[in-house]
């Protein structure tokens, strides 16, 4: 890719995302941009393009970025940015668990986790509860709905989704609620569940949230199989990096952040062979941690709410050769499989 200036790009680092809403911030931009040091001529993959916040940001450093997204509407957005870019910006429509195959090496990977609130903002994706819209939630607008999930799954599988993606503590209450409220009429709509939810489980009036919240979180996660690509996307920046590449990861809940904060620790980590252990057992560390947990400061929490909850982890690549793909790092449990039962697919709707 050519590099070149930023100057070039309307607004390039105003704080707007794609499209000139002053609604879509990037969180922690600034924290971002310390993490990965992007100078002109580096090559950077912003695996979570989303709505083109720290794309334009990283652009206007005079840095290339291959910005990938599995969300064709993200994509479909940021098509002007892309042809104002000068060829320095290279749009990917794929899950960024991939971002390996679309690079060979960078010097940088930044990765904003979790839903952005374009989506949430879009009531006919079915993300929130706080507009009425189709129980879809599906980020590549493709697979299992949140609707085949609630519909057909198990009392017992989806108690285990949302108590372990939710942490929500009355999972089984609800889970038996949608099984008996599911066999009159299918869940088709956000507020249908959320209402229901709502109406089984209670809301005292100290509770901050609504009390489908967790349950909605944990149909996200699940639907679009968000730790496991958050897993997959971390193996996958290291065989990307070139030695002295920088990772930074913004996550928005503890599950997310246990991940990032696994991999690092593993990854950092230096084991030596002894006469105890077998010398398959040495290895060397293929990163270096870059400070601890970035939170975001009060300013900017004020100025914009969705920073409260978000964290930036950082890593530096080390020149050591990438790692096996060893997902018992994670301490993930086992969850339903994500395809219909009975069918051994993705549900299509």
């Amino acid at each position: 890719m050519t590099a070149g200036h930023g100057d070039d790009l309307p607004h390039a680092v105003d704080g707007h995302a794609v499209g000139g809403s002053a609604r879509h911030i990037p969180v922690l931009l600034a924290e971002v941009l310390e993490a990965l040091a992007p100078a002109q001529g580096d090559l950077i993959i912003d695996g979570t393009f989303g709505a083109g916040g720290y794309t334009r940001a990283i652009l206007a450093t005079g840095a290339s970025v291959v910005a990938i997204d599995r969300d064709p509407d993200a994509i479909a957005a940021g098509r002007d940015l892309e042809a104002q870019s000068g060829g320095r910006l290279r749009l990917v429509q794929a899950p960024f668990s991939t971002l390996d195959e679309r690079v060979e090496s960078a010097e940088g990977v930044v990765l904003d986790i979790g839903v952005s609130s374009m989506q949430l903002d879009q009531a006919e994706r079915g993300f929130s509860f706080r507009a009425d819209g189709p129980l879809d939630m599906r980020m590549a607008q493709s697979g299992l709905s949140a609707a085949d999930v609630v519909n057909s799954f198990k009392p017992g599988d989806l108690a285990r989704i949302f108590g372990f993606l939710g942490e929500e503590r009355h999972a089984g209450r609800i889970a038996r609620m949608i099984e008996a409220r599911r066999e009159k009429r299918p869940f088709e709509r956000t507020l249908e569940l959320a209402d229901a939810i709502e109406t089984h489980i209670g809301r005292a009036p100290k509770d901050k949230i609504h009390p489908a919240t967790r349950v909605f979180q944990a149909l996200r996660i699940f639907v679009n199989d968000e730790l496991g690509e958050l897993a997959k996307a971390l193996f996958a920046a290291e065989r990307a990096l070139k030695p002295g590449g920088r990772l930074a990861v913004v996550t928005f809940h503890s599950l997310e952040d246990r991940i990032v904060k696994r991999f690092i620790a593993d990854r950092a980590d230096v084991a030596t062979g002894s006469r105890h252990l077998p010398e398959a057992h040495a290895r060397t560390a293929t990163f270096r941690k870059a400070g601890g947990g970035v939170t975001a400061g009060d300013a900017e929490v004020a100025a914009n709410p969705r920073a409260r909850s978000a964290r930036l982890r950082g890593a530096i690549r080390t020149d050591a050769p990438a790692r096996s793909s060893d997902f018992s790092i994670f301490g993930l449990p086992k969850l339903p499989s994500p395809t219909l039962p009975g069918t051994g697919r993705p549900g299509e709707r």
